[in-house]
């Protein structure tokens, strides 16, 4: 179930002309580096195998390609500020990871926000979660947690999603204060 789930996701997301994400425990997928991306699944447990390792990386790897095509869908992201301080991979992997952070944040078109730890109120602690808008259809979303994902179509519960999204994006700094953000961790180590 999911493996069906995360293929469904992954295809839609590849139509999709809208993606908003939230992520409070790891880098989204789209922005993740090669080398952050194999640490997140070489440290899963129980372990992987070194080719499924190397399979999932590639897949990931390959969606990123959403963000060379043109025109490019609508994209935002809000990170918790968790994400900017845990150096998943080490030092020198965290490093990378957030200098691409930077340079995704230079590209026209794509948002990216981060949530502050100090921020009183933060309306996703609920969880991560994405939402996609596939052209000519209703918007849908999907959450993740545990390896346990759901692809939700309900308008309702949609709706109620993308609220909060709206809701995240204006708790959370402006792509301008995210990015000097990120530059201070950065000159932290």
């Amino acid at each position: 179930m999911y493996g069906r789930l995360r293929i469904a996701f992954t295809q839609e997301e590849a139509r999709a002309v809208e993606i908003n994400s939230y992520s409070l425990f790891a880098i989204p997928g789209l922005l993740q580096t090669e080398a952050h991306a194999r640490a997140l699944y070489e440290m899963r447990r129980p372990w992987l195998s070194v080719e499924q390792v190397d399979k999932w990386v590639a897949a990931r790897l390959q969606r990123q390609e959403i963000l060379t095509r043109w025109p490019l869908p609508v994209m935002s992201w809000v990170l918790d500020e968790s994400l900017l301080r845990r150096p998943l991979g080490g030092w020198e992997t965290h490093r990378e990871q957030l200098q691409h952070l930077l340079k995704v944040g230079e590209i026209r078109g794509l948002e990216l926000q981060v949530m502050p730890l100090d921020k009183a109120e933060n309306a996703g602690m609920g969880g991560p979660f994405t939402l996609l808008t596939p052209p000519g259809r209703p918007q849908i979303a999907y959450v993740e947690i545990q390896h346990v994902n759901r692809l939700i179509t309900d308008p309702e519960e949609v709706r109620k999603m993308a609220a909060r999204y709206g809701t995240l994006r204006a708790q959370a700094l402006d792509m301008r204060e995210s990015l000097a953000l990120i530059e201070m961790i950065l000159g932290e180590r």
